[in-house]
């Protein structure tokens, strides 16, 4: 009888670095808060991938590192999605690629341009275009995959 076959495993690329340790689960009600909390990001972050304006990335980091210290099987499952898990790795390895650093631009574009048509306070838009201007410049000078 053959043997099954493997599981498909990312490419060594695209792998999880070794030098990033999980930390040991919680327990107690901070395990079932963070279990929560990983939860529902990884359900927003699901919405985000068909909703535009809606971010994915930051909802899967915050996803995986709940995860990572609630429920090491939530974890694993997230590291080896075929869509979040190639995201953790590139984020994980110092890596951004270009298609997300258009799309983190293009979102930011379009709400400063809505905060600015719609918010009545001009020192808040401009504190808030500010900071994602800042942001924008961190991104793009990080290293592509």
């Amino acid at each position: 009888m053959p043997a099954p076959p493997a599981a498909a495993s990312p490419p060594p690329s695209l792998s999880v670095p070794a030098a990033a340790p999980v930390p040991p689960p919680l327990q107690g009600w901070r395990r079932v808060l963070l279990l929560c909390l990983a939860v529902i990001s990884l359900g927003v972050a699901g919405v985000g991938v068909v909703v535009p304006g809606l971010p994915t990335t930051e909802f899967v980091l915050l996803a995986a590192w709940a995860a990572a210290r609630s429920s090491p099987r939530l974890h694993g499952w997230i590291v080896r999605h075929r869509l979040f898990g190639p995201l953790l790795a590139h984020w994980q390895a110092g890596r951004l690629p270009r298609r997300a650093k258009w799309a983190a631009t293009a979102t930011m574009s379009l709400a400063a341009t809505v905060a600015a048509l719609t918010v009545p306070h001009p020192v808040g838009v401009a504190l808030l275009v500010a900071c994602m201007a800042g942001v924008l410049v961190w991104l793009w000078r990080r290293p592509e995959p």
